[in-house]
């Protein structure tokens, strides 16, 4: 069943098309540390179940991070992170923050709801992406990597992010471990500030993907959360019953996860 749509918009029926995992790991990129600078650590880099220059993308550019992270809610999350890959190809370039700040925002909705839409609420996704754009440029002179970068604790760093236009308590914390685990961004008090997505050998979030085991690993943890929520048995992507309070087994995915946040 699709999920209502946001208030004023109609749902995108585009956003129902499947995406194949392409698990082949982009070229290492230098991990960024929590003070902005770089460091040789071998840190795994962003690897969605998306293709490879979407992956490339978001592992090097922090506001097309920031992008994804935004729109994953209502949609599959293949469709939320490659998103801004498919938006700097509509616009013919990486677009900054300033740039879509100052964006008409009638040409910037228009943008994302080429089809295929972006997001199936295009045009209140649009505004939000503006939004947060806006609040980069005012506050971190439309430098994104600043959210994170000079941020002296994990507190501050959840903070900051729980600030940002669509990014509530939970997507903060989601977002602090991603950075974390998978970006090597890691003020002291990071995990701490994350709470249970920031704990090591968790598979509860995006922030926990890295391959196609690991995504099965977090679509089983998610069903048997909703099975629970429901007082019903879930099933393990094999097709074992699971108890609620059962311990989710390894798979490879295959289904598709409707969430506001993940």
């Amino acid at each position: 069943m699709a999920p209502p749509a946001l208030p004023g918009q109609e749902a995108d029926a585009t956003i129902t098309r499947e995406f194949s995992p392409a698990w082949t790991r982009v070229t290492p990129v230098t991990p960024i540390r929590n003070d902005g600078a770089r460091d040789g650590r071998d840190i795994v880099t962003i690897s969605m179940p998306v293709e490879p220059d979407a992956n490339d993308l978001l592992s090097r550019d922090p506001l097309a991070l920031l992008i994804g992270m935004l729109l994953d809610q209502q949609v599959p999350l293949e469709r939320a992170f490659s998103a801004p890959y498919d938006l700097a190809r509509r616009l013919g370039h990486e677009p900054t923050a300033a740039e879509l700040a100052d964006y008409d925002p009638e040409a910037l909705a228009a943008v994302f709801a080429g089809r295929p839409a972006l997001h199936r609420y295009p045009k209140s996704m649009a505004a939000r992406v503006q939004a947060l754009s806006q609040l980069i440029v005012a506050r971190y002179g439309g430098q994104a990597s600043r959210v994170w970068g000079d941020a002296v604790s994990g507190a501050e760093l959840r903070q900051r992010v729980a600030e940002l236009p669509g990014f509530g308590a939970q997507k903060a914390q989601i977002f602090v471990a991603l950075l974390g685990k998978q970006l090597g961004v890691q003020p002291p008090g990071w995990r701490e500030a994350a709470g249970t997505f920031g704990e090591p050998g968790t598979f509860c979030s995006v922030a926990d993907i890295s391959d196609e085991d690991s995504l099965g690993r977090v679509r089983a943890y998610k069903q048997q959360l909703k099975a629970a929520a429901k007082g019903a048995p879930a099933k393990t992507p094999g097709g074992t019953a699971q108890a609620p309070g059962g311990t989710a087994q390894a798979a490879g995915g295959g289904t598709k996860t409707k969430a506001k946040s993940r």
